[in-house]
């Protein structure tokens, strides 16, 4: 990047498992954790924040100014599901929901989404993962059905 610009642009970026399956078990998600926090190292992309559920990935990172949310998104996805299969991580073949949902982040909000992120156990205890993603679809104006 050219010493005159300066880009800070936070995305939060979820993403599930295909049919939302619980299949992240508490071990896996550890690991995974790692290599996603690895990934991210070598493609140079600054994590802010990061929660694995058994059934879906909340990540607040940084957006470089050389690299899309999309070619960020797919390589955090395809790169982690072929580690889970090439492991044998999992029963069966693995796979990532198609798609995702990236979302912009003020500087104002940065402290509320990362408490957000952190505290997603609790979070849905009262709320499911389906529920919480169209919640988030809606709060955005993000037109899905």
């Amino acid at each position: 990047m050219a010493a005159h610009s300066h880009v800070k642009i936070w995305v939060h970026l979820i993403w599930g498992t295909q049919k939302k399956e619980r299949v992240l078990h508490r071990e896996l998600r550890i690991n995974l954790f790692e290599h996603i926090v690895k990934t991210s190292e070598e493609g140079e992309i600054e994590i802010e924040k990061m929660n694995i559920q058994p059934e879906h990935v909340h990540l607040l990172f940084c957006l470089p100014s050389d690299k899309s949310i999309g070619v960020i998104a797919k390589k955090f996805k395809g790169e982690s599901s072929h580690w889970i299969n090439d492991g044998n991580l999992i029963k069966g073949k693995f796979r990532w929901q198609r798609g995702y949902g990236a979302f912009s982040v003020s500087a104002s909000q940065l402290d509320r989404i990362k408490q957000y992120i952190e505290n997603q156990d609790e979070h849905h205890k009262r709320q499911s993962f389906a529920d919480e993603y169209e919640e988030w679809l809606q709060k955005y104006g993000v037109k899905w059905k």
